[in-house]
């Protein structure tokens, strides 16, 4: 009867092991998750800073935010004067020469125009009056809104 219990043992080990490397058929997604997250993260805090690169200090309205489906023209003017026409520094006399280089809808692309808070408003309403002068009839301000 000892012998009996002894090989019963050592069978039921076999069938054991037989188990516990039998290949497994499902799929462990939760790395896949933990990637997906942290990529969602990096996109989220990366996309706000993929915008436009020149610092400026915008002024803030109660102005309703536009819904723009393509990526629009941005010209902007810092405090000493200096107007980017996206990040590239440019000279006032340039900016319709450059914008009839890169508008793919012609006159009627839309073009922002973004103001540092401290820039002088005479060198703001220099370039929009030759933007304007030049054909373009879609020429916005960008501002921040109010914080309540």
């Amino acid at each position: 009867m000892g012998m009996a219990t002894g090989m019963s043992g050592s069978h039921g080990s076999k069938r054991r092991r037989s188990k516990r490397h039998a290949p497994i058929s499902e799929i462990n997604v939760t790395p896949f998750v933990d990637v997906m997250l942290v990529l969602l993260i990096i996109f989220m805090v990366a996309a706000p800073l993929l915008t436009v690169g020149v610092p400026i200090d915008l002024p803030d309205t109660q102005a309703k935010a536009l819904n723009a489906e393509t990526q629009p023209i941005t010209i902007s003017i810092n405090t000493e004067g200096q107007v980017f026409l996206q990040e590239t520094e440019i000279s006032a006399d340039e900016v319709v020469a450059k914008l009839s280089a890169i508008a793919k809808n012609g006159y009627e692309e839309r073009i922002y125009v973004r103001g540092d808070r401290d820039a002088d408003y005479g060198t703001v309403m220099k370039v929009m009056a030759r933007i304007s002068a030049a054909g373009y009839k879609k020429i916005g301000l960008v501002t921040l809104q109010e914080q309540e």
